[in-house]
């Protein structure tokens, strides 16, 4: 039986630390179990064990392990080989993995608690300072609080330094005692405190209540909704259920638990609704979808990934519900990967009639307690499931994979930025599958560069779908020279008179219209007309964005916001206007030229909330609106049945971004917002509203010529070594002194070049340099595709240390962003 375990601690350590397991808990002891453990001065963490051994490390003192929160483990196989591989491969710890991994409410948190001293008596000769008596003060109406819990009561912050006054003096004693965030839902029950059968005891209850025609109603109601009578399993009655049934008050409730009828009890339930669902065939497949499924069966006998190139609204998703059903009746599990919530908003209806209550969905905006019963639900189910979900949903413990689908494969929001792991979902996902070895579906019209190299190369499998279902014709793509039309001052606002026409027209014929700008607030700028004064973030690098329904200045990148000055700063006139406009003034300039449409809008500033999103597009589904405005979270997939018209606003915003995916990135959002016009055998038009009408781009754009824009990037990729020729690694470093991040970056960048030569870019300032008050410096490392990134990880971490004999070093801030998006 082993002595020692090794743990992994929620904390950006690249080790595991070693602990001594109590005898009375060897035997309880698991790999993947929960356990708390001491971890620095006072502090306690939730780890998870990933080892168990004899083996007594050296250099530091083995600490025992405090407890054992579970009785089986919270992790499967072979979520821990997952974890290293993302940290090994994203160069982050496996600490940086399991924080992200893990919902917070299965992580025990160590917090600070403050106590009154009621013995304290303050010195004659040595009085308390205002912030020290007001800090006694707000602790004495409770005797014990948190840190964050006394800094609200007192109003005060930074009350760390008055508190180590406080301690010193023991007019206040401080510990550390961990809590749990996770909440079981619970709900009252009732029951009968006799057996079913029990003939004599049932005569004895209405012999009770006999005198009493409620307390008698509320016997038969249970007897009813139990199915007491019926000599079978005995169905549970929830207290609610009882009062709504018998139609009598809760006091008559209360009346029969004292005469010893009834007994209630807690029960723990679903936070998530529990209705019988009546379940469909999924919808047979056309002639051309009946092909393509053939062909991803073939391709899954030779190919663990497989690439679906189809066209928008050819009817991927239904390809999707069939090889789903498949893989179910296998016994077996599917993750159903999306990248934007509302995507899940809008497929869950359509895939719940097909798998009624083996869909699960996860996505950020659940609450904690919402994920941890997901987790625990797939923990302790081993039935087929479906799970519907975003990018963390590959953290979740499938039991069984059979299936990985990936939709709009080449969507950047699969990439996480910040904090580590810094992980694209997209390539998780196809290592998860194989893991388990399941079969990886990537799905687009499309298709990142990458992505399609890898098919085109044999690597992944290929199967393409070039019609749309039912032979709807792609839509029209109409490019207004906006230039001109400023020239001719025949623009309307930040409409061109033919988007406006086109508007009308659909709108004339009860149709619906997208309006598409990739950019929210009300103006990406203001700025002073006398003397060209511009707003910047006092912390960040940038220009900020007008908000016009708060009145205020916002900063995108820290969230900080200011008042908008009535007169320049700078020069002192009243002259401050706004240049530009995002989607809350294309909104309002909607209201203007189509006063009496509802309309609504979709951006981040909108939906806040999980119902936010379901509603929005509740509403435009059932065209209750007839204008949905947005930045690309309506690109992302999204059916609608009635839109003939799209506007792109300002397509020249995306192609000239300062990225070497710019021009993938502004095709792939023209052509996928394109596609959410025309349904229904009724031929869509896309009015592209742009400066540069003869870029290459713009008529790659008009001809829906994927494959011209793919070899147009393939050859300048190759020409410069860029992906999918070599993988690129960024690393970045930060600090508040800018005069020493820049001597430090250039020596650090001077070590790589030791080691990695001309693979070794900058240090540069990026276009953002400065955020959050932190200036910063970019590194690029271009390494081969075929080289191995636990060694390269090796060699970084020790071009790391060889830094840090130089003490300045360690208040840098550096991380890595491996396939940066």
């Amino acid at each position: 039986m082993s002595t020692l375990a090794d743990v992994v601690l929620p904390l950006p350590l690249y080790k595991y630390f070693t602990y001594r397991i109590p005898s009375d808990l060897q035997e309880a002891l698991q790999i993947g179990s929960r356990v708390v453990v001491p971890f620095g001065r006072k502090k306690y963490y939730t780890a998870i064990v990933v080892r168990l051994h004899d083996v007594m490390p050296q250099g530091y003192e083995v600490k025992e392990l405090i407890s054992v929160l579970d009785e089986c483990p919270v992790l499967r196989r072979p979520q821990l080989q997952f974890w290293e591989w993302i940290a090994d491969y994203y160069l982050c710890s496996v600490g940086d993995v399991y924080k992200a991994a893990l919902p917070s409410g299965l992580k025990l948190e160590s917090e600070t608690t403050v106590t009154l001293n009621t013995d304290f008596e303050e010195p004659d000769d040595n009085r308390l300072k205002e912030r020290e008596w007001m800090l006694l003060a707000a602790l004495g109406k409770k005797s014990r609080m948190t840190v964050q819990e006394l800094e609200k009561e007192s109003g005060m912050r930074n009350i760390l330094p008055t508190l180590r006054v406080l301690l010193e003096r023991e007019a206040v004693f401080v510990s550390e005692q961990l809590k749990t965030n996770y909440r079981p839902k619970t709900e009252t029950y009732i029951r009968l405190t006799f057996q079913q059968g029990d003939d004599a005891a049932l005569r004895h209850a209405f012999e009770c209540v006999k005198q009493a025609k409620k307390q008698e109603t509320m016997l038969l109601s249970f007897l009813d909704l139990s199915l007491f009578m019926q000599k079978g399993k005995l169905r549970e009655v929830s207290r609610k259920s009882l009062l709504d049934r018998s139609g009598v008050s809760s006091a008559v409730l209360g009346a029969m638990v004292e005469k010893g009828l009834f007994e209630p009890y807690k029960k723990e339930i679903s936070r998530f609704e529990t209705e019988v669902y009546t379940v469909q065939e999924a919808a047979p497949l056309s002639d051309v979808q009946q092909v393509a499924y053939r062909q991803i069966s073939d391709s899954f006998k030779e190919h663990s990934v497989t690439l679906l190139h189809g066209v928008t609204s050819s009817g991927k998703t239904e390809i999707y519900a069939h090889l789903i059903d498949r893989v179910l009746h296998e016994g077996r599990q599917v993750l159903y990967l999306v990248p934007e919530i509302a995507l899940t908003t809008q497929l869950t209806n359509r895939l719940r009639k097909i798998f009624g209550d083996k869909l699960m969905i996860y996505h950020s905006k659940f609450s904690d307690n919402e994920r941890v019963e997901i987790w625990n639900t797939l923990l302790d189910d081993h039935s087929p499931r479906i799970v519907l979900g975003v990018r963390s949903s590959i953290f979740l413990p499938f039991g069984d994979l059979g299936l990985v689908i990936v939709d709009e494969e080449h969507e950047t929001s699969y990439k996480q930025y910040d904090p580590a792991p810094r992980y694209h979902a997209r390539n998780a996902a196809i290592v998860l599958a194989s893991m388990h070895g399941a079969k990886t579906l990537l799905g687009t019209a499309t298709p990142a560069v990458e992505t399609y190299f890898n098919a085109r190369q044999g690597k992944y499998g290929l199967v393409e779908l070039k019609s749309r279902f039912n032979d709807v014709e792609l839509p029209e793509i109409i490019p207004v020279d906006v230039r001109e039309m400023r020239k001719k001052n025949r623009m309307r606002g930040n409409f061109t008179p033919e988007l406006l026409n086109r508007m009308q027209i659909a709108l004339d014929g009860d149709e619906q219209v997208i309006l598409f700008q990739n950019r929210r607030g009300f103006a990406p700028m203001v700025e002073c007309k006398q003397c060209a004064w511009v707003p910047k973030c006092e912390h960040c690098d940038v220009s900020l964005t007008y908000h016009k329904r708060f009145n205020q200045l916002t900063c995108h990148y820290c969230g900080f916001t200011y008042e908008i000055p009535k007169v320049c700063p700078a020069c002192g006139q009243p002259t401050i206007g706004v240049m530009g406009f995002g989607t809350e003034r294309i909104e309002e300039d909607i209201a203007q030229h189509f006063p009496n449409i509802p309309v609504s809008r979709m951006d981040l500033d909108t939906t806040r909330s999980r119902s936010a999103y379901e509603q929005i597009i509740e509403d435009f589904s059932k065209k209750k609106n007839k204008i949905l405005i947005g930045t690309q979270m309506i690109t992302k997939g999204l059916d609608f049945d009635h839109v003939s018209v799209v506007g792109i606003l300002s397509a020249d915003l995306m192609m000239n971004y300062p990225d070497f995916r710019a021009h993938e990135r502004a095709f792939q959002m023209m052509e996928q917002v394109s596609g959410r016009a025309g349904r229904k055998n009724r031929k869509g038009v896309v009015v592209l509203q742009t400066s540069q009408p003869e870029s290459p781009l713009i008529r790659q754009v008009i001809a829906h010529d994927y494959e011209g824009m793919y070899n147009m990037q393939l050859s300048e990729r190759k020409a410069f070594s860029y992906p999918p020729y070599t993988r690129l690694i960024y690393i970045y470093l930060k600090h508040r002194d800018e005069t020493l991040l820049q001597e430090l970056s250039v020596r650090y960048t001077s070590l790589l070049r030791e080691v990695f030569g001309a693979r070794v870019l900058g240090p540069d300032n990026p276009p953002v340099a400065r955020i959050q008050s932190l200036y910063i410096r970019k590194v690029v490392l271009k390494m081969e595709l075929s080289a191995s990134m636990p060694k390269v990880k090796e060699i970084l971490k020790q071009v790391y240390e060889n830094m840090l004999v130089d003490d300045r070093f360690k208040t840098l801030l550096l991380y890595y962003d491996v396939d940066p998006m």
